[in-house]
């Protein structure tokens, strides 16, 4: 026999997914940015507790939304689509380095890194160009100081 009232957590699923759906691309931004964030934030959480199993899940969804950050960029339209694409692989290849190691420093050298893309991204939806282009400058200078030269394909995929 069916039943007639949907859950608690059916219910927020369902509104999760419909606000997805319906979003703008700017918004669906802002939500992985977010989300992206949070990752980070709960992998250094787990350190604390010793917990390697919420470490990777939270670092592997954490390079999965880079992946797909970067699989999104036009290199075709945009001339700075390809110093974007090599922001978030460096990214990505920290995090994976950071996982594979189980190196807090490494992590805490990419947050910064992250809160600076997320700022500049969220400063340029809302329009602020002037506060996107100097967290963008910083964050280019970030990484710059960082490590070594990163590798992006030519084709611009992920």
């Amino acid at each position: 026999m069916p039943r007639g009232f949907a859950t608690a957590e059916e219910l927020q699923n369902r509104y999760l997914g419909e606000a997805i759906e319906t979003a703008t691309p700017a918004a669906r931004l802002g939500m992985l940015l977010d989300r992206l964030e949070l990752d980070l934030q709960r992998a250094d959480a787990a350190f604390d507790g010793g917990d390697l199993a919420a470490i990777n899940d939270n670092l592997v969804h954490a390079q999965e939304i880079l992946l797909a950050l970067a699989g999104t960029l036009r290199i075709d339209v945009w001339e700075g689509a390809a110093q974007l694409a090599g922001l978030y692989y460096h990214l990505h290849g920290e995090l994976l380095a950071a996982n594979m190691a189980k190196d807090r420093d490494r992590l805490a050298k990419a947050r910064p890194m992250v809160a600076q893309l997320a700022g500049a991204w969220r400063a340029a939806i809302s329009g602020d160009t002037t506060v996107a282009a100097g967290a963008a400058i910083a964050g280019g200078a970030a990484i710059a100081a960082s490590a070594a030269p990163v590798a992006v394909p030519a084709s611009g995929a992920a």
